[in-house]
């Protein structure tokens, strides 16, 4: 049993427990509603919480959209997809959330999404530079090189640039919960 897996076993979120032992056993692979689980999880985000995160990004949304988005994949009769232009929204409106919504026109939906360009998003959101970043791998015992963090961020036809996996994504979504959760994070990285 890996440590990640470990510390998401005691972890107080069955959401992310779900999540996690899904990817794990049955090679799934991470749908914008597991990410939008896992970012309503970190930042225990309530379905009206995530209504109101959308928007700020100027897209209104119902409560009984975001319980479909909710759903587990076992509950496929309500479960909906959450496709890419509503997950960029959601992203948008959650930087707008964070950082202050700016004035004038809102950014625009984009029609397809990579874990590069959500993590991207979530790390505009958080204001995070790099060293803020290792230093949230670091709370889930993941190692990464100022390099490999800048390469998740160029332009895919930049020679450096590196795909960011699934279990990249989850373990920094992770770490951003024990950050903010130091109580629960110092228990759970230390048993």
């Amino acid at each position: 049993m890996s440590k990640t897996l470990s510390i998401l076993l005691k972890s107080s979120s069955p959401v992310i427990v779900w999540i996690k032992l899904d990817y794990l056993r049955l090679g799934h692979t991470l749908t914008n509603n597991d990410i939008l689980q896992l970012v309503a999880t970190t930042f225990d985000f309530n379905n009206r919480a995530l209504i109101e995160i959308f928007a700020l990004a100027d897209f209104n949304v119902t409560d009984e959209q975001v319980t479909a988005w909710l759903k587990k994949e076992e509950d496929k009769q309500s479960l909906i997809s959450l496709n890419d232009p509503e997950m960029s929204l959601f992203l948008n409106g959650f930087i707008n959330f964070k950082r202050g919504k700016r004035e004038g026109e809102q950014a625009k939906a984009q029609d397809h999404l990579n874990n590069n360009m959500v993590f991207q998003k979530l790390r505009i959101a958080l204001n995070l530079k790099t060293e803020d970043i290792l230093d949230v791998f670091k709370l889930v015992d993941t190692d990464f090189s100022k390099h490999e963090i800048s390469a998740f961020f160029r332009k895919p036809g930049n020679k450096h640039y590196k795909d960011c996996r699934d279990n990249t994504l989850e373990k920094f979504l992770l770490g951003i919960q024990c950050q903010l959760r130091p109580d629960e994070s110092d228990e759970l990285i230390n048993s």
